[in-house]
């Protein structure tokens, strides 16, 4: 869910903080992908198409094509992507995930009626809220991203939290998710839109949490509180207050506490037991997978292997499949040799040029036209 209305909050109030890019402009750069984000969004737009790839025993597959491709193009434009699975998720998310489980339930009460009524529009719409990424996609996910020579991680807990932490300590340049609470664990850049930005002709936005911070007014802490007021995973909020409201209010009072001592508790409900502290705790210091010993490496694929675990059974393409393992190696070469070229062009731009380009250039102030050089300079002593 991340943490509503906060996108839209960030437009109207901190719109500097926000810079709409093309995705080839990250060139080079290490980006940190929320894994379950993205097996959902090609799981979902599967099922919007309203069609589903299956392999031959009925099972989908639509999350393993859209890891293929689109890791693929990502690495075309000289990205290398890391995916972050989530680990086990907080106690204090169950509450959320107890809902989740509610609302699956009420819409296949939906499916089963709009399937009795022939309902097509309906039951595409149920079919959608249905959707749930499963511990078996995320095994084959990282089986096909192995093959693929694509690192990925397993987060102790959140993924969010854990790409937030990989971006602070400089494993990776920003965190690509559509989920907002990367920026409330920390994150320095949110990307989104990373992942299929191509697809849909839409800009990535690179957010900045430092801008967003001083967009807003606010500092870490009064950030972290704005975003359990305008509603996260961990727990209620008060009712009756919305982003606008909710800003207004961190603005003025500065912290929760503050704002519970004076805000109308008849006009506005403040949830019973309610837990905002622990829900501090959580993003202040997330469990996450010691970013040290992390180590990201991307390698060659293994293009027999990919068409082992691809085709056959999963009903992939065999030549598409070699198409594609041969565009990853060459995409490698490609990000290796662009970033050298990079390298030598900011050194020959730089006035510490040495070699035989500076020697000519010595050579042209002292040669024989030179006034210096024919004695203008000063006598040695």
């Amino acid at each position: 869910m991340g943490i509503q209305g906060l996108a839209k909050l960030i437009a109207d109030v901190a719109p500097h903080a926000i810079k709409e890019t093309e995705i080839k402009n990250y060139f080079g750069r290490k980006i940190a992908i929320d894994a379950s984000m993205s097996l959902y969004q090609f799981l979902i737009a599967v099922r919007a198409e309203g069609a589903q790839l299956t392999d031959a025993n009925g099972e989908t597959t639509s999350h393993l094509m859209g890891i293929f491709y689109r890791t693929i193009r990502l690495l075309d434009n000289g990205i290398k992507p890391v995916y972050v699975f989530d680990g086990k998720p907080p106690d204090m998310k169950s509450g959320e995930l107890n809902k989740r489980a509610e609302r699956r339930e009420e819409a296949q009460k939906a499916l089963d009626k709009a399937t009795e009524a022939g309902d097509q529009a309906e039951m595409d719409k149920m079919n959608r809220r249905l959707v749930k990424v499963t511990k078996e996609h995320n095994n084959e996910a990282k089986e096909l991203l192995k093959l693929m020579g694509v690192p990925y991680i397993d987060a102790a807990s959140e993924a969010e939290a854990q790409c937030s932490a990989m971006v602070k300590a400089g494993k990776v340049f920003g965190v690509a998710t559509e989920d907002m609470d990367a920026l409330t664990f920390g994150a320095n850049v949110l990307l989104r839109h990373m992942t299929f930005s191509e697809a849909r002709k839409m800009p990535v936005q690179e957010i900045h949490y430092e801008k967003v911070l001083k967009g807003l007014e606010l500092e870490r802490d009064e950030f972290i509180d704005l975003c359990i007021l305008m509603g996260c995973d961990y727990c209620d909020t008060i009712r009756g207050i919305g982003p606008k409201r909710a800003i207004e209010l961190i603005q003025k009072y500065k912290s929760i506490e503050k704002i519970v001592d004076n805000i109308d508790k008849k006009k506005y409900e403040v949830p019973e037991d309610w837990n905002y502290e622990r829900a501090r705790e959580l993003f202040k210091e997330p469990e996450i997978t010691d970013v040290e010993t992390i180590d990201l490496k991307w390698t060659a694929p293994d293009e027999d292997g990919l068409v082992k675990y691809l085709c056959g059974d999963k009903q992939f393409n065999e030549d598409r499949v070699r198409s594609g393992a041969q565009k990853i190696s060459k995409s490698l070469k490609t990000a290796t040799q662009g970033r050298l070229d990079s390298f030598f062009k900011v050194l020959s731009s730089t006035t510490t040029t040495t070699g035989p380009a500076k020697r000519k250039v010595d050579d042209k102030k002292n040669g024989p036209n030179n006034k210096k050089a024919k004695g203008g300079g000063r006598k040695p002593k």
